[in-house]
């Protein structure tokens, strides 16, 4: 279970977020809005990459203002751009990095990695440069990052936006896929037509929290 209580952001005399207050607790939960609702702030508020101005974040009862370290394990993020994302110059070394930071054993690590290079047809770019690898594929590196940490939760925000059509889908198929919660902050309306719930943003409020086949027509016609 995910609470937000009576959460308000803001960055200096700007507020981007008003009075949220929710319980997120569905397999596959949607945030839509236009450019600056406040729906990617409301993303990072998720695993305490920002910290709210008031009110409360809290991860299964942990608080993301004195649980960060615990919380960023459990709720992994995957950005927009994947760039912001890859630490290491080579596939394996960056898949590795995290686990390394965890204490896990090597022959962990090195399972975890043939794994999820497996999983994502890329076992033949353990040694490839990261920089060199598409766009899909470098979002799939994120999404992989993510993964062999081992998280209950995962939130992507808007991890389709710079893809192609054709990466587009791959990307797609893997978030259907994952097992863990997730919550996805994003543009593509088709994508989220199968979700449990969609909360929808303007302004910094909620304007709508529905099933897809309310809240996106809802969205749809409020920005008509």
């Amino acid at each position: 279970m995910i609470e937000i209580k009576n959460v308000t952001l803001s960055y200096g005399d700007r507020t981007v977020l008003r009075d949220i207050s929710l319980a997120l607790s569905e397999h596959r939960i949607a945030i839509i809005g236009a450019n600056g609702s406040g729906k990617s702030s409301f993303a990072r508020l998720l695993n305490g990459l920002v910290l709210p101005t008031t009110g409360d974040v809290l991860i299964d009862g942990q608080n993301t203002r004195t649980h960060g370290k615990d919380i960023r394990q459990k709720v992994g993020f995957v950005f927009q751009n994947p760039d912001n994302q890859i630490v290491f110059p080579v596939v394996e070394e960056d898949l590795a990095f995290g686990m390394k930071n965890l204490g896990f054993p090597k022959e962990d690590i090195r399972r975890k990695t043939d794994e999820i290079l497996a999983r994502y047809d890329m076992s033949d770019l353990r040694e490839h440069p990261a920089h060199l690898l598409s766009g899909g594929q470098k979002q799939l590196l994120a999404i992989s990052g993510v993964l062999v940490m081992e998280p209950a939760y995962i939130v992507l925000d808007e991890p389709t936006t710079l893809l192609d059509l054709r990466n587009k889908r791959r990307v797609t198929e893997a978030i259907h896929a994952l097992d863990q919660t997730v919550i996805l902050a994003s543009h593509d309306l088709d994508l989220l037509q199968d979700f449990d719930r969609v909360i929808v943003f303007d302004d910094g409020r909620i304007i709508a929290d529905d099933r897809p086949e309310n809240a996106i027509p809802y969205y749809i016609e409020s920005m008509s």
